[in-house]
């Protein structure tokens, strides 16, 4: 079988949130579709071993952001490749509480979503939480990004926990860089080039890895320059 077959299957880029208690967590889903237009219902793949995953079985709702084109790999990173158990997501991070006082993620968001959770499905390593549209808003008419346009523009990976992770495909394509003399995050995957540099972060395109500043850090998952590697 080949698994690329698999990525040809479009996925969207969201930020899931959810709480218990007074307590709050957020992370990056892409597997996240409409199931009916009456009522509105939309359902979400969340890896067992996230944080939010807990929080969404206990508080029976979740809130969904939508990611526009804009989000900066930082931005994704801080909520795709970090745990909720170790650091404070949402410090520097402009939010507001919903009804259900779970937090919406506002920004680089075009449009938000409140539900309640009114079924689920186990699928082994992850659960399908599916649930009711309570409240809907539009923020913005910009583009909405694409986990293809995340992967081949900002040249994100997936984490493991991911549902569409392929260990096979990622390595595929970090075997094809490598001959591009591309530098690889140990930690999590992203891929520097010097073509595209990180302007995000103040590393201007056509910028080699040896004349990046050395108190730069992984867009992504915010490990040092020294943690990556020539492949």
């Amino acid at each position: 079988m080949d698994p690329k077959t698999l990525h040809k299957i479009s996925y969207g880029l969201y930020i899931v949130c959810s709480k218990e208690g007074e307590k709050i967590n957020g992370q990056i889903a892409n597997a996240l579709f409409q199931i009916t237009s009456e009522p509105p219902t939309i359902a979400v793949s969340i890896n067992k071993q996230n944080l939010t995953h807990e929080y969404i079985e206990k508080s029976k709702c979740f809130t969904v952001s939508i990611l526009s084109e804009k989000a900066p790999l930082t931005f994704i990173g801080n909520f795709g490749f970090k745990s909720g158990r170790d650091i404070d997501k949402f410090k520097d991070v402009e939010f507001k509480l919903g009804n259900s006082k779970v937090p919406l993620v506002l920004d680089y968001a075009l449009a938000c979503l409140e539900t309640k959770l009114i079924d689920k499905i186990d699928v082994g390593t992850h659960t399908i939480f599916i649930g009711n549209v309570e409240d809907a808003e539009v923020l913005s008419e910009e583009k909405p990004m694409t986990y293809e346009f995340y992967h081949k523009v900002k040249g994100g990976y997936s984490p493991k926990t991911a549902p569409t992770y392929s260990g096979e495909v990622d390595r595929a394509r970090k075997k094809e860089e490598k001959k591009m003399d591309k530098y690889v995050c140990k930690v999590c995957g992203y891929v520097y080039e010097p073509e595209k540099g990180d302007p995000d972060n103040g590393v201007a395109p056509g910028t080699k890895f040896e004349d990046v500043p050395e108190d730069w850090v992984c867009p992504v998952c915010g490990a040092r320059k020294e943690d990556f590697e020539k492949e």
